[in-house]
């Protein structure tokens, strides 16, 4: 399998982003760095609405993600409730 990965800036809700995606994502591996945040994950990395609104506290719409997005790689599937990158099938 080959790697998928999205970067985020460093804000409040991209630390709930973050802690959402580690959690759902057991495989998932953080790069912290100066004002950014890489999750990388192999194969596959799926981005939960109701693990994001756990840790925020409030609703959250998985289109505020481009908010806090710098960069991706990877197969994008998106509904109203997961956003998913993907490498292959």
């Amino acid at each position: 399998m080959s790697k998928v990965f999205l970067a985020l800036q460093l804000s409040d809700d991209s630390r709930s982003i973050v802690d959402a995606l580690l959690a759902d994502n057991p495989n998932a591996v953080l790069e912290e760095q100066p004002a950014m945040v890489k999750i990388n994950g192999e194969g596959r990395l799926t981005l939960k609405r109701a693990s994001v609104e756990e840790r925020m506290g409030r609703a959250f719409d998985l289109q505020e993600l481009h908010l806090s997005l710098i960069t991706l790689s990877g197969n994008i599937d998106e509904t109203d409730d997961e956003f998913t990158l993907s490498w292959g099938r």
